[in-house]
């Protein structure tokens, strides 16, 4: 078991992970052909999230099945890891309309998935107390503050 506590935005987060390797009882009849079995599980992770606020509290229960060996702290760096990735992939779709885009074959999607990667680290780099959102708006309406973004100024 660990334990895992930040601060931060007016809440206090505590994460507890638990790990078992008893994983034998895990076991997939195939429905169709080709279904996939999970015969490489050796781990499940258990994370207990509990989230304080000045005026509530919540507490969300996260299980996952893991290939990798029952190391506690390597598996809480790898789901605190794939969080951060799911991250990225929500401010792109939020923040820059990524899923909307018309781009779907040939140089145009991938040059356009770079473009809005580089733009969204600019963004993010810059350290003001605005929303993501609201920075790169700001870009598009200040061209002093655009300049800033690109480190210019």
């Amino acid at each position: 078991m660990q334990n895992h506590c930040r601060k931060g935005h007016g809440r206090i987060e505590t994460r507890t992970y638990t790990a078992s390797s008893k994983v034998d009882w895990i076991v997939s009849d195939r429905r169709y052909p080709g279904e996939q079995r999970f015969t490489t599980i050796k781990t499940i992770l258990k994370v207990d999230l509990r989230t304080e606020y000045p005026d509530r509290s919540t507490f969300d229960t996260r299980l996952y099945i893991s290939s990798a060996a029952p190391d506690i702290e390597k598996l809480a760096n790898g789901v605190r890891g794939h969080w951060g990735v799911e991250r990225m992939h929500w401010l792109l779709d939020v923040e820059f309309k990524d899923d909307l885009s018309r781009y779907r074959s040939g140089h145009g999607a991938k040059n356009m998935a770079i473009m809005r990667r580089f733009a969204l680290g600019l963004v993010r780099a810059n350290k003001s107390a605005r929303r993501v959102k609201t920075r790169r708006k700001s870009a598009g309406w200040n061209p002093n503050y655009l300049l800033e973004l690109l480190q210019l100024r």
